[in-house]
């Protein structure tokens, strides 16, 4: 499936990892349209964050990692932390003030990649920024 995420004032193609991590994405899909805020990591690297609190997308871990590499999303399903979804836009190494955390690589940007260190500017310097996930037919 190919989403639109509309970040800020930027826009990416994207696909859901429906072979890798097919509960997250079926989880994910039931909450499209997806909105959010990004907010810019505080012990990870180079993501945005989208915090969730105790939201419950009712999934364990699949095609988890610590390491995701720019443009790869991922859904931390909570636990010693906060339920989170992350976007990389350079190296990241995933973890909060609880230590190491891992979470379910379940989508991939394809399009404007060169727009991700941008994103992350903005949301750092420039603070919290509108996010928007939407199934493309």
């Amino acid at each position: 499936m190919k989403l639109k995420i509309t970040a800020g004032p930027f826009i990416f193609d994207a696909v859901l990892e429906t072979a890798r991590a097919p509960k997250t994405c079926e989880a994910f899909i039931k909450q499209m349209p997806f909105d959010g805020k990004i907010v810019h990591v505080r012990w990870s690297g180079e993501g945005v964050w989208i915090p969730l609190g105790d939201h419950d997308f009712g999934v364990g871990y699949e095609n988890h990692t610590s390491h995701p590499a720019p443009g790869h999303i991922i859904l931390y399903p909570g636990g010693i932390s906060e339920t989170e979804i992350l976007l990389a836009y350079g190296g990241v190494d995933f973890s909060s003030k609880m230590g190491q955390l891992a979470g379910n690589h379940f989508i991939t940007i394809t399009s404007n990649l060169e727009q991700l260190a941008e994103i992350g500017r903005l949301t750092l310097w420039e603070g919290a920024q509108s996010i928007r996930f939407e199934a493309v037919s």
